[in-house]
């Protein structure tokens, strides 16, 4: 049994003093409380943890108790340590983008530069085992998107992230760890991790010392998206992580680019197909930045807290994408139809049908086939 529901609408009044930080923590922290959950409870509750084991036993945990207060206290030395930063959702330092997403995280550890959350951000995400051509793309992509006037955004793995980071140490990057932001993953990765501290910041919502699993890559993949104005997919599977961050990018109404690739490739498939689908093709960082807003922009605003963008993109709620999907799913059969036809039938735009088609093919619901037709999957 979960204690998750979904969140409230309203935003938690801001820890103000270092104790309503210690039981932001200790809320957080505790056994089964998810982000939704945190927020609720803050609404609801004001004095959250001590509600919790009432709100535990309401839901059939009669044993339940909170994270322990040492457990935090242990937390906060160990960031200390290592130089961290405990960055509220409340705070001004936190980035406007991340905070306009539907799940924010309500706490990140961060450690570098600061300074480059406040600028204009583009992600970049792609394959471990990315090409030499990938690596090489990635590189001159993310080195004249510095030049530009962006930070560049990527998740510290091997291959394009580490070829994103590289070129941009000097730059400012953003590197969104999956562990806690003192665990250096990949361990080859060590000396880059160092050099980013310069100019940009390592960035987690996980707690201090926390080695990555698997589960948590899909969590730290809708950071990387929710920082940047637009995702940049420069190689990819079919079925990838970094398609899951395409996919999350499209969910917070975020721009999606890709770099194609040779057909034969399995590791352009993804980007290939995302192309077919209408994200952006690109050849170079020109066709990125086209895309965007201009770094001045941005930077011009007066405040952290005015650079949210003036016109967001088009987005849709949990029971809103579900009964699209449900829509699409209905009108389709064995039989392939055309998706201009489907797309008349269900009498929806066309940029809210695009993404939720992606959604469903990703999840193997449907079946794409040549000349734009549409299929359930058998």
């Amino acid at each position: 049994m979960s204690l998750e529901t979904h969140p409230s609408t309203h935003p938690p009044l801001p820890p103000t003093t270092e104790d309503d930080r210690v039981s932001w923590l200790r809320l957080l922290r505790s056994r089964r409380v998810g982000v939704a959950t945190f927020y609720r409870l803050l609404a609801e509750h004001g004095t959250a943890l001590a509600a919790l084991p009432e709100v535990a036993k309401a839901a059939g945990m009669d044993d339940y108790t909170t994270c322990p207060e040492g457990v935090v206290l242990a937390e906060m030395r160990a960031a200390r340590m290592a130089g961290a930063l405990l960055i509220c959702v409340t705070d001004p330092l936190y980035p406007d983008a991340l905070r306009d997403i539907p799940d924010p995280p309500p706490i990140l550890w961060a450690m570098g530069d600061l300074g480059a959350l406040a600028r204009p951000k583009v992600a970049m995400v792609g394959a471990r085992n990315a090409s030499s051509l990938g690596t090489r793309m990635a590189r001159a992509l993310a080195a004249d998107l510095s030049k530009a006037g962006y930070v560049v955004v990527s998740g510290l793995a091997r291959g394009v992230d580490t070829a994103a980071h590289a070129a941009t140490v000097e730059g400012g990057t953003i590197a969104v760890m999956a562990g806690g932001v003192d665990v250096l993953y990949p361990a080859e990765n060590a000396k880059l991790a160092g050099d980013i501290l310069r100019c940009g910041v390592r960035l987690s919502e996980m707690p201090m010392g926390t080695v990555p699993q698997a589960r948590h890559f899909p969590r730290r993949n809708r950071i990387i998206s929710g920082l940047a104005g637009a995702v940049v997919v420069v190689e990819a599977a079919a079925k990838s992580g970094s398609l899951i961050t395409a996919r999350n990018a499209l969910d917070q109404g975020r721009d999606v680019l890709a770099v194609p690739g040779h057909p034969f490739d399995a590791r352009a498939a993804g980007c290939n197909m995302l192309i077919r689908d209408g994200a952006r093709l690109v050849r170079c960082a020109a066709d990125v930045i086209e895309a965007l807003p201009a770094p001045a922009q941005a930077a011009a605003a007066p405040s952290l807290l005015d650079q949210i963008p003036p016109a967001p993109p088009e987005r849709r709620t949990l029971g809103e994408t579900a009964d699209l999907h449900s829509r699409i799913l209905n009108r389709l059969g064995p039989s392939p139809l055309a998706e201009d036809q489907l797309i008349r039938d269900l009498d929806a735009p066309a940029r809210s049908v695009a993404p939720a088609l992606i959604d469903l093919e990703l999840d193997g619901r449907i079946r794409r086939q040549a000349g734009g037709l549409l299929s359930l999957a058998e």
